[in-house]
């Protein structure tokens, strides 16, 4: 057909040296995001590289966005977790294949778009009370020790956890370990040269704990590893009833709200970093749909576009799709030829990106920003993120977006009385109320106090034409208040405009 170009053509389209590049970067970044991203959730490492497979060459094959790349994430680390412990390993599939079908729906639906409608504010609250709960819970694993299971507790026992670092009583190989991790994470762009430019820093800091834990027998924890068709499981029929109850329909609405908005904000921030295509929201909605179906039925964790992959992606040079589906390609390669070099990993390591990475998804200078100026939106930033912590990452997002919605309906139901004192030519005194900006229930005490002090034995004029807004609520009230006060006052009242009558 005319238009169209064969897929050879295509092929030979793809800008290679770019692209080629470009694709080993992201490989090398995703390789130890995918299998800590795993390990935290409780889960076997290697279904986070199968879902990072299914995010290059599935979703990174499909159109919505060029270069944005999909993988496990850490956002979703604590949802799953928690979903892990309660509903049990199998249950997972299932969990995420609902996860998809629903994605699907809501791209069928044209609903991406709408993602972009929820308060920056709470997305912002989100990520940071996401990143909190990781690295408070991570802090355990770098020194060795099983976190407890809510957010509150991790804070409460942090003090026993610092005492038993500093008295040894944690494993003393493990810490120093961790710790220089962290420290190669944190110091590695700030070296000079071409190095830190060429090798990510999760790469680096990983492959250097590992070979510091086999060069001298370190006794710490390493992670466990399988070949692929071991860890992978369809659903399981069994697991059916996970979906049936609250809890179950709840995780998987967590699990797409979250999922849908981390991809579509990380798609809006990726827009910014190039020139080339804009992403189509629904497109890209449509394609972690599929993506989180395919992860479902192999049993993997669920996926979301990745800003710190997307990131590398585009400041590697990528030009096209071609660059996240071969990152995909080389994640399979990997997993299939070397995957003992997995088992060198320490889980200390792990537990130290995570660490860094939970500490990147606080956004300080957006708060410090928002506490300048604008109180209300920190306040709702903060409430969301305690919220999270505090009860799961479900019911934070829900008290977060009602708390914008609160906010919101009380700034745009700004009301202005002005009340004016006037003498008419007869030398009566004359009180005059004008009203003005939005009049909803919102406002009706103050106006109803406003009001009900005025004098009974003096005129009063009401004037509301500057409202712009006049609720049901607020016309009942300002009609019985009328009625009363014409009942009770011998003086006048006049009402400009009329008031509409109310049933």
């Amino acid at each position: 057909m005319p238009g169209r170009r064969s897929p050879l053509s295509a092929l030979r389209a793809v800008p290679w040296r770019h692209d080629l590049p470009a694709s080993l970067v992201v490989f090398l970044v995703a390789l130890p995001l995918c299998v800590g991203v795993a390990v935290a959730s409780g889960v076997p490492a290697e279904l986070g590289l199968v879902t990072g497979i299914v995010g290059g060459l599935v979703v990174g094959a499909l159109p919505g966005s060029s270069l944005q790349v999909s993988g496990p994430a850490a956002g979703l680390t604590v949802l799953v977790a928690d979903a892990v412990q309660r509903f049990g390993p199998g249950a997972l599939g299932l969990l995420v294949l609902g996860t998809g079908l629903l994605q699907l729906a809501m791209g069928a639906l044209r609903l991406g778009r709408w993602f972009r409608a929820i308060s920056a504010s709470v997305v912002h609250g989100m990520l940071a009370g996401i990143g909190l709960t990781l690295l408070f819970g991570q802090l355990y694993a770098l020194a060795d020790r099983r976190a407890p299971s809510n957010g509150p507790e991790k804070i409460i026992g942090l003090p026993a956890l610092l005492a038993d670092v500093l008295t040894a009583a944690a494993n003393p190989s493990a810490v120093a370990l961790g710790l220089g991790t962290l420290l190669v994470l944190i110091a590695w762009k700030y070296l000079p040269g071409r190095l830190a430019r060429t090798v990510p820093a999760p790469l680096a800091a990983v492959g250097l704990a590992a070979a510091v834990t086999a060069a001298a027998d370190l006794p710490v924890a390493r992670v466990r590893v399988a070949g692929l068709l071991d860890v992978v499981h369809p659903p399981e029929r069994d697991a059916l009833g996970a979906l049936a109850g609250a809890a179950g329909l709840g995780t998987v609405i967590a699990f797409t709200l979250i999922a849908s908005a981390e991809t579509l904000f990380s798609a809006a921030a990726v827009d910014r970093m190039h020139h080339g295509p804009r992403t189509d929201y629904d497109r890209e909605l449509t394609a972690q749909g599929l993506g989180n179906t395919v992860c479902g039925l192999l049993g993997a964790l669920p996926m979301t576009a990745v800003i710190v992959r997307s990131a590398a992606n585009v400041q590697a040079g990528a030009r096209t799709k071609a660059s996240r589906f071969l990152h995909g390609l080389w994640l399979l390669s990997f997993t299939v030829l070397l995957p003992g070099v997995l088992g060198l990993v320490p889980l200390t390591a792990l537990a130290a990106v995570l660490v860094h990475a939970g500490a990147k998804l606080v956004p300080v200078r957006r708060i410090v920003a928002l506490c300048r100026g604008h109180w209300g939106e920190a306040l709702v930033l903060g409430v969301t993120a305690v919220a999270i912590i505090a009860t799961d990452l479900f019911e934070g997002v829900l008290i977060g977006i009602g708390l914008a919605v609160v906010k919101s309906a009380w700034q745009t139901s700004h009301l202005q009385i002005a009340v004016e004192e006037l003498v008419l030519p007869t030398g009566q005194p004359l009180h005059r109320v004008r009203l003005s900006g939005n009049a909803t229930f919102l406002r009706l005490p103050r106006l109803l106090d406003t009001l009900e002090r005025l004098p009974g034995d003096r005129p009063v004029e009401l004037d509301w034409s500057g409202l712009r807004h006049l609720d049901h609520a607020c016309t009942v009230a300002l009609a019985s208040w009328a009625a009363q006060h014409r009942a009770r006052s011998t003086a006048p009242l006049a009402v400009e405009p009329p008031l509409p009558t109310v049933a």
